[in-house]
C-alpha cells in the first residue's frame, strides 16, 4: 500500500534540530529563553502549522542575537582584563619612577657633597695663605725732609680777615721695604701733612705704585702749602722764628699697602703711620735727616 505524505509532514521532517546557547550574561539568558520558547513550538504541538518558515527565521535571529551578546560580553571581559593589566603596569612603572627619583636624588647629593668639600678645601687653603702673609708687613721709614723755601707775612684769608700767611715748599724721602717672599704689594699714601700748632700748613700725596716681592724703594713726596692763614697761631710762629731756634713743626705721614694673594679673592692689607718732629728756620733752609728712633711709627 502506498501512503501519500502531506505537505505538513514533509515540512516537519525537514525542519532542523534546535540548539541552545547558554550565556553568562543576563541579556543572553533572556534571549536563550526566547530561543527555547520559540523552538519549543514544534509543528506537532502547534494546531495551526501553516507558517514554518517564519518560525525558523525567528529562531535563527534570536540565536544570532545570543551570539552577538556573547561577543560583546567577551569584548567587555577583555577590556576589563586589559585595564587591570594596564593598572598593574602603571603601578610597576610608578615604582620605576620612584627608583629613578631616588637615584637622581642620590646623584645630586653626591655632587653637592663634592662641591661643598671642594669649597671647604679651597677656603682652608685661602685662609692658610692669608694667615702666612700676615707677618710680611711693609717696613716704612722716613729718611729726610728737604726744605726748599719757607716765609710768612701779613695778609688776609678768603673772607678778608687780616692774619699772618705761611708759605712752605719741601720734599720728604721715605724708604719702603717689602719683605714678602711670594707676593708684591701696591703702595699708596692718603696723606702727608706738615703741621704747626695743630694747623696743617702743607700737604702732599704719594703716587700709587707697585712694589715687587723682597724689594726696597726710596720714594719722594712733595709737601706744599701756599698762603695758609695762621690766625692766632701767627704770633707764636713769628716769635719762634725770631728767636733763632726754629719753627717747631711736625711731619705726619701714612702709608697703605695691599697685596693680592689669590687674585683679588684673598688680600692682605697693612697701614703704617709715622710722625716726626722737626725745627725749620726761615733764614736757613737745609735738609733735615731723621734717625729711625727720632720718629714714631704705629698702626
Amino acid at each position: 500500500m502506498i501512503h501519500t505524505n502531506s505537505e505538513s509532514d514533509l515540512t516537519s521532517m525537514s525542519s532542523p534540530k534546535a540548539y541552545y546557547v547558554q550565556s553568562p550574561s543576563r541579556d543572553s539568558n533572556d534571549e536563550t529563553d526566547k530561543c527555547s520558547s520559540t523552538n519549543g513550538r514544534c509543528p506537532s504541538d502547534s494546531p495551526l502549522y501553516s507558517r514554518p518558515s517564519a518560525a525558523s527565521s525567528s529562531s535563527t535571529a534570536a540565536c544570532s542575537r545570543v551570539s552577538g551578546n556573547r561577543r560583546r560580553w567577551n569584548k567587555h571581559y577583555c577590556n576589563v582584563v586589559a585595564e587591570e593589566k594596564g593598572t598593574a603596569a602603571y603601578i610597576d612603572g610608578g615604582d620605576d619612577d620612584d627608583y629613578g627619583d631616588r637615584g637622581y636624588n642620590s646623584m645630586l647629593c653626591k655632587w653637592l657633597a663634592v662641591v661643598v668639600g671642594f669649597g671647604m678645601c679651597f677656603g682652608g687653603i685661602c685662609l692658610l695663605v692669608w694667615g702666612t702673609s700676615l707677618p710680611y708687613k711693609a717696613q716704612v721709614s722716613i729718611k729726610s725732609l728737604m726744605v726748599h723755601n719757607l716765609y710768612f707775612g701779613e695778609g688776609s684769608d678768603h673772607t678778608g680777615v687780616p692774619t699772618k700767611l705761611l708759605t712752605v715748599n719741601c720734599s720728604a724721602s721715605l724708604a719702603i721695604y717689602n719683605p714678602a717672599r711670594f707676593f708684591g704689594i701696591h703702595v699708596s699714601s692718603p696723606s702727608a701733612n706738615l703741621i704747626f700748632s695743630e694747623i696743617t700748613v702743607a700737604t702732599g700725596q704719594m703716587k700709587k705704585y707697585y712694589q715687587p716681592k723682597r724689594s726696597k724703594r726710596i720714594v719722594w713726596v712733595r709737601v706744599v702749602g701756599r698762603g695758609v692763614p695762621l690766625y692766632g697761631a701767627g704770633t707764636a710762629l713769628a716769635a719762634a722764628d725770631a728767636s733763632g731756634g726754629g719753627i717747631p713743626l711736625k711731619f705726619e705721614f701714612e702709608v697703605q699697602t695691599k697685596g693680592y694673594l689669590v687674585g683679588k679673592l684673598v688680600q692682605t692689607k697693612h697701614r703704617t703711620r709715622a710722625s716726626c718732629p722737626l725745627l725749620i728756620n726761615s733764614k736757613r733752609t737745609e735738609q733735615i735727616v731723621f734717625e729711625h728712633d727720632s720718629c714714631e711709627y704705629g698702626l
